[in-house]
C-alpha cells in the first residue's frame, strides 16, 4: 500500500470515531472519558487541550492516560493530561468550601471560603456558582433551611430549630420561613396541622388529574391512573394538613387546569404555591420561561440559569417538580431531542408535547 494510501485509511479511521468530534471540539465535557496521542509530538492529551490541532492520520485514542504512558507516549505540559483536570480541581475545591459551610455555627464569610484556594474573590464565586448552580450565601441559606427541616422533622422546638441551624435571630428566619417551608415553623413541625389545602380530583384524557391550593395559591398538579393514589401522594406531602375536598366553585378550578391540558394554547394564568430551594426556584422559573411549542435540554437549562455544570441538578429539579404543566418540565428534553424520564411518565410528556406542537 502507498505511504498516501495508508495515511487516507488511517485518517478515515480516525475521523469515524465519535471521539474524534470531541477533539476537533476541544469538548472540556469529554475530559477524563478517553485520551488522545499524536505519534509525530510524541505525547498525550486531554479532549480539550488547547494544543495546535494535529492530523487525524497521527492520532491514536486511549481509554486512560496509563495506556497511552503504556504505549510509549509522554504527557502534554499544556493539558497536563496526568494530572486531575481543572473542571475535577474545582469540583474539588469547591466541594472543601461546601464542607466548610455546613460545618460553621455561622456562615462564613466570601473571604474565608476563598482564601485557602488561591482565587480571587470574583473567580471563587463565579466558579461555586458554576459547580453547584447557586452563590456561596444560597448555599449557606438553602443548607441552614435544610438543617430547620430536619430538626423540625425530628419534633425539636422551633426556637431550638432556628438556632441549631445557625441563624443569629429568630427574627431573620421568620422573615423567610413561607419561601423556606411554605408555612409558619410551628405549622411545618406539626406536618401541616392547620394548614388548610383545597383539592379535588377530576378526569382528562391523560388520566386522572389531581389539583391542590393552599391560601397561596395552587401547591400541587398531580397526574395518575389512581385517584386514590394521588390523593395519598398529597396527604404524604402535608400528614397533618386540613385537606378539604373541593366545593363546586373549587371543580372550576380544576377545569381551568384541565382545560388547559387539552388545549395548551389558551394559556394557565393561576397564582402558584411554588415550594422548593433556591436552585429549584432557579430552574422552575427557566421552565416556564420556555414557550409552548419549544423544548429545551437539561444542559441549555444549565447555561440559561449560569449553572453550565448543573445539568443533573437540573435534572433533579425537574424530577422534583409537583405542579404539571404549570411549571412545564415536560418541555425538557435530552441533547439529541429523544424524551427522558417524567415523573408522571413518558407517555405523558410525548401527550403534552404532540398537543403543543399542534396548538
Amino acid at each position: 500500500m502507498k505511504t498516501s494510501d495508508k495515511h487516507a485509511a488511517l485518517a478515515a479511521t480516525t475521523q469515524a470515531d465519535p471521539r474524534w468530534a470531541a477533539v476537533q471540539a476541544r469538548d472540556a465535557h469529554a475530559d477524563g472519558s478517553f485520551f488522545y496521542s499524536v505519534k509525530t509530538t510524541g505525547v498525550y492529551c486531554r479532549p480539550s487541550c488547547g494544543a495546535r490541532p494535529a492530523r487525524p492520520e497521527n492520532v491514536t485514542f486511549h481509554d486512560t492516560a496509563a495506556a497511552a504512558e503504556r504505549a510509549g507516549f509522554r504527557p502534554c505540559k499544556r493539558c497536563k493530561p496526568n494530572q486531575l483536570s481543572l473542571q475535577a480541581q474545582h469540583a474539588a475545591m469547591i466541594t472543601e468550601a461546601c464542607r466548610l459551610i455546613e460545618n460553621a455555627e455561622t456562615p462564613p464569610t466570601l473571604e474565608q471560603l476563598t482564601k485557602p484556594t488561591g482565587l480571587s474573590l470574583f473567580h471563587f464565586h463565579r466558579v461555586f456558582k458554576s459547580v453547584t448552580g447557586l452563590t456561596p450565601k444560597q448555599y449557606a441559606a438553602a443548607h441552614r433551611a435544610s438543617r430547620v427541616r430536619s430538626k423540625l422533622d425530628r419534633g425539636g422546638s422551633v426556637t431550638e430549630a432556628i438556632f441549631d441551624a445557625g441563624y443569629n435571630a429568630s427574627s431573620r428566619f421568620y422573615e423567610t420561613s413561607n419561601q423556606v417551608l411554605g408555612m409558619t415553623p410551628s405549622s411545618y413541625r406539626a406536618g401541616g396541622a392547620d394548614h388548610d389545602i383545597r383539592f379535588a380530583i377530576g378526569e382528562c384524557s391523560l388520566g386522572a388529574i389531581l389539583v391542590a391550593q393552599s391560601e397561596r395559591g395552587v401547591c400541587a398538579i398531580l397526574f395518575g391512573d389512581d385517584p386514590d393514589a394521588l390523593a395519598r401522594d398529597l396527604q404524604d406531602r402535608f400528614p397533618r394538613a386540613n385537606l378539604i375536598g373541593g366545593d363546586r366553585a373549587f371543580e372550576q378550578l380544576v377545569a381551568t387546569v384541565v382545560g388547559f391540558v387539552e388545549a395548551p394554547a389558551i394559556g394557565l394564568d393561576l397564582p402558584l404555591d411554588v415550594r422548593g430551594t433556591a436552585f429549584q426556584q432557579r430552574v422552575w422559573q427557566a421552565l416556564r420561561d420556555i414557550p409552548a411549542g419549544v423544548t429545551a435540554s437539561y444542559s441549555e437549562i444549565a447555561q440559561r440559569i449560569g449553572s453550565p455544570n448543573a445539568v443533573r441538578a437540573v435534572a433533579g429539579a425537574c424530577a422534583a417538580n409537583m405542579l404539571a404543566v404549570a411549571i412545564p418540565c415536560h418541555r425538557v428534553v435530552r441533547n439529541d431531542g429523544s424524551l427522558s424520564g417524567y415523573r408522571w411518565g413518558v407517555e405523558r410528556k410525548r401527550a403534552l408535547l404532540a398537543r403543543e406542537a399542534q396548538a
